[in-house]
């Protein structure tokens, strides 16, 4: 579904928005209407006390006022036209209306007081995004870094999907994950995970002992749980650094989706790792199994994509996933936020607007003059010493 099925839809929804709030007003003229063009015995009394009610859930206190004064002018303006003001019929109609009138700024304050409600639980909610998951700088060490958090309802903004990026001694690392489970359970265990990460990615001489210390972490968080999470919780992740001075990365990867390095000519490879290994928290099931670190070249002008699941999930209306390397290869992007803002708009049209799970998204640019070259370096494999 391309840009014109987007603008249409754009199109459609502003126009139905228009109709909506034109309606109290069309509801008072089609009450003028009917009133006018039938026997005396028919009255328009339903159209003038619609109006308000209409009016409340979609304007201001004020604007509802308004209609009803309005719908109230309404029948006082149309009974002393057909000269029936002083019968008992114009009098119950005026006080339904105004009744029904008094009815709407009343419902109106109830749908105001939620409203402000929800706002103030969204502020706090993007207070807590900003808290735990921060919008990393532009430039680390002289990388191009863009991330972007991309919730599937509207009114949810944190979750289980996580990102971090940290200037270390030992290089640009960074990390992106997805941990299992929805709600605030998922929100607490990336906050351990993230709090993990960012004490141990300063101390820690290698990746494997990265990994390490966010696998214990995961530990002590399961060990306080009870239940299902206590049993079978665990987190995909990709940790990642980038040495000082070097045109390498090198990559870890625990069960999750494998990061794409997109070149400057418009080459693309998926970093896929030599052996899979399970996610973090399930250390007891990998009990004997190191970490495998693998190198990788990242040439001048290339990019380093990490996501989560969400994309990769993300449908179209006739089931087919999203495949990130097959859209994106083949095509150049002026920098990380140009591949993140071009990524997203791909994936609303994929779906349609409508992803049933979150993604959060990292982007990591070299910049430099254009290099073709796009093989792979040797792989080098740490194994721990325990």
């Amino acid at each position: 579904m391309g840009r014109q099925g987007h603008d249409a839809r754009t199109t459609a929804g502003g126009a139905a928005r228009r109709v909506v709030r034109a309606l109290p007003l069309t509801l008072i003229v089609l009450g003028l209407i009917f009133d006018l063009n039938t026997p005396p015995r028919f009255t328009g009394s339903p159209f003038f006390s619609a109006a308000p009610l209409v009016a409340a859930p979609l304007f201001s206190l004020r604007a509802t006022a308004l209609t009803g004064l309005a719908a109230s002018a309404a029948v006082v303006a149309l009974h002393a036209h057909i000269g029936t003001s002083r019968q008992a019929e114009a009098l119950t109609e005026l006080v339904t209306v105004l009744t029904v009138s008094g009815l709407a700024l009343l419902i109106n304050r109830v749908v105001r007081r939620s409203g402000e409600r929800l706002a103030s639980a969204r502020e706090i909610a993007e207070a807590a995004q900003r808290a735990v998951l921060p919008t990393p700088m532009e430039r680390i060490a002289g990388l191009h870094v863009s991330a972007r958090y991309e919730a599937a309802r509207a009114d949810a903004f944190i979750g289980g999907d996580f990102y971090a990026v940290q200037d270390t001694p030992y290089g640009v690392r960074l990390a992106v994950g997805d941990v299992r489970g929805k709600g605030l359970g998922a929100v607490e265990a990336v906050a351990v995970v993230l709090g993990a990460f960012r004490e141990a990615a300063d101390g820690e001489a290698t990746l494997e002992g990265l990994a390490r210390r966010l696998e214990r972490a995961l530990a002590r968080e399961s060990a306080r749980r009870d239940g299902l999470d206590a049993v079978e919780g665990f987190t995909t992740c990709v940790l990642g650094e980038v040495p000082p001075g070097a045109r390498s990365l090198r990559v870890v990867n625990r069960g999750h989706p494998e990061p794409l390095l997109l070149y400057a000519d418009g080459g693309l490879e998926v970093l896929a790792p030599a052996e899979p290994a399970l996610p973090l928290g399930l250390g007891e099931l990998s009990a004997g199994l190191s970490d495998r670190v693998e190198e990788w070249a990242f040439p001048a002008g290339s990019t380093l994509l990490l996501f989560t699941d969400g994309l990769t999930e993300a449908r179209d209306t006739v089931g087919a996933f999203y495949d990130p390397a097959a859209r994106l290869r083949g095509r150049v992007f002026p920098g990380p936020d140009g591949l993140l803002d071009a990524l997203t708009t791909d994936v609303r049209r994929h779906t349609g607007g409508g992803a049933t799970d979150d993604m959060a998204l990292l982007a990591l640019g070299r910049p430099g003059e254009r290099q073709p070259e796009r093989r792979r370096t040797v792989a080098v494999v740490r194994r721990d010493e325990t």
